[in-house]
């Protein structure tokens, strides 16, 4: 008899548009039918919770803890979460048993016009515009930068960002281009930024399915969903953000990207920077794309480096 299967997912238009995409890679790789998986939205503190900053909330787990509840007494099977919201250590009982191939990790600036939202440079910005967002990371780099623009707090879904631009008011948001992607954003053409200018948030576009450590079954299902070379670049990017004792607190950016000349390697360029832009100490690394072990001491070697030039820089 087919097993039935309850995913859980946070209830915003970009978390459901992640899950359809696991159900349809699940019932393609298992042959499942359709009634034989079930979407079930769970609310979490931080969908609930959008007049303050992550940071001033409760940081990482804001948006995984009620999903890991479910998990833990079995009212879901699956939780499919944005990679870069997961805390770094992996929940206890818990496994993060597929990572799908990861979407474009970049950020993309957004910003008002007459004709409705469109991308732009940071250049393109007048002089003290008004920039939306809640990242410390996103707005640490943008202040190195432009140090001349006003960042006011944001958050809330792709849409609700969005609907707040105006010209005479939030002239500009960033957003994660693998959001606007899975949304269906991908055909009006806008641009991301160069990750020279934003690098992205560690595990950023990549998603992850967790399932209980002792379901051999929906392990070995999801094993055909999971990308190697995504796998070992997140667990570069992640092992560096935990090495920094990365939170909400501090603005870290991290992305590891598979050398085009060698496909058994990859490069992870890591960023540490003070929330107002005015300090920002970085380098890069070269590590083993076919060994995880490799990847997770690359960017924990990484992470010591920065840590010994700006340990002023750590807040953790």
């Amino acid at each position: 008899m087919t097993r039935h299967i309850t995913i859980g997912t946070r209830a915003s238009p970009l978390a459901l548009a992640q899950t359809e995409q696991i159900v349809a890679a699940l019932q393609s790789a298992g042959g499942l039918p359709a009634d034989a998986i079930t979407v079930k939205k769970i609310s979490t503190k931080g969908d609930e919770i959008l007049d303050r900053t992550l940071a001033e909330i409760g940081g990482k787990g804001l948006f995984t803890d009620e999903l890991n509840a479910g998990l833990r007494d079995g009212s879901i099977d699956l939780a499919v979460h944005s990679l870069k919201d997961l805390p770094t250590a992996e929940t206890p009982g818990l496994l993060t048993a597929a990572m799908p191939p990861r979407e474009d990790a970049r950020d993309i600036l957004i910003m008002a016009s007459p004709d409705g939202p469109t991308h732009a440079t940071l250049a393109d910005l007048p002089d003290g515009a008004r920039v939306g967002t809640a990242s410390l990371r996103r707005k640490a780099q943008i202040l190195q930068a432009r140090p001349d623009l006003d960042i006011v707090p944001l958050r809330g879904n792709i849409g609700t960002r969005l609907g707040k631009l105006s010209p005479d008011g939030v002239a500009a948001t960033m957003l994660a281009m693998a959001g606007l992607n899975r949304m269906g954003y991908a055909g009006l053409g806008w641009q991301a930024l160069a990750p020279n200018i934003m690098l992205p948030a560690a595990g950023q576009g990549a998603l992850a399915v967790q399932c209980r450590a002792d379901d051999a079954d929906l392990i070995a299902r999801l094993a055909a969903l999971d990308d190697a070379g995504t796998r070992a670049c997140v667990t570069a990017e992640r092992s560096f953000l935990a090495g920094l004792d990365g939170s909400c607190r501090t603005p870290i950016a991290a992305l590891a990207i598979r050398d085009d000349e060698n496909a058994q390697t990859a490069f992870l360029h890591g960023r540490l920077l003070a929330e107002d832009g005015t300090e920002c100490v970085e380098d890069t690394c070269r590590f083993d794309l076919t060994d995880i072990d490799a990847a997770y001491a690359a960017g924990a070697q990484l992470a010591d480096n920065l840590r010994a030039r700006a340990p002023h820089l750590v807040t953790g």
